[in-house]
């Protein structure tokens, strides 16, 4: 995730999906160009209200889930595909749980101004479905894993620093758990996919 990535933790409250109609992928402020190399997007606006951090992380979610359900079919490593698969379920379940709080507080999702999550995510989903499966395109999919919810802990912090709404906050901290979870099963395979010397 990358400043949008970022937002998929407190987006653990608020969206995230894969692939099947609104299960597409959007964006992701980390993604890996055709090269193997991270492209980081801008950081997130220094002020977010409720409405930005709810739309970044929805974007952020969905772009997550729709690389991990990439990740579940394409990887090589049985790791990397049962990897992709709690990406791909448990980001969707935060987005709605997003979603639904959402909802329920009238809070309409806005980008922020210059946010570019769903074009990062979409750039990152095709270079994730054009690239040729194998060890290459592993170590590429869980390095950038790494960097994304490294990165979406450091945004989620921000966005509960930022958010007004006492659910959307508690949504944040909920989500914290399972991002760090992530993160940790992400850098115990990179360190199976990365020989030691």
């Amino acid at each position: 995730m990358s400043r949008i990535a970022t937002f998929l933790l407190a987006a653990a409250a608020l969206a995230a999906c894969g692939r099947a109609g609104d299960r597409d992928a959007t964006d992701r402020n980390t993604t890996t160009d055709t090269a193997g190399g991270s492209v980081t997007a801008e950081p997130l606006p220094t002020q977010m209200n409720d409405a930005n951090i709810v739309a970044v992380l929805d974007a952020a979610n969905l772009a997550d889930s729709a690389a991990g359900r990439v990740a579940s079919t394409k990887g090589t490593s049985a790791d990397v595909r049962n990897y992709g698969k709690m990406m791909a379920g448990e980001h969707h379940m935060l987005r709605e749980q997003g979603q639904a709080l959402a909802k329920k507080e009238n809070i309409t999702p806005m980008a922020p101004t210059g946010d570019q999550t769903q074009s990062k995510g979409e750039q990152n989903l095709k270079m994730l479905q054009d690239m040729q499966k194998g060890a290459a395109w592993d170590k590429m999919y869980i390095d950038n894993e790494v960097q994304t919810h490294e990165q979406v802990l450091q945004t989620a912090k921000q966005a509960h620093d930022q958010a007004q709404n006492a659910e959307l906050k508690a949504l944040i901290e909920k989500a914290q758990p399972v991002i760090e979870k992530h993160l940790d099963r992400a850098r115990d395979i990179q360190k199976k996919l990365t020989p030691s010397t």
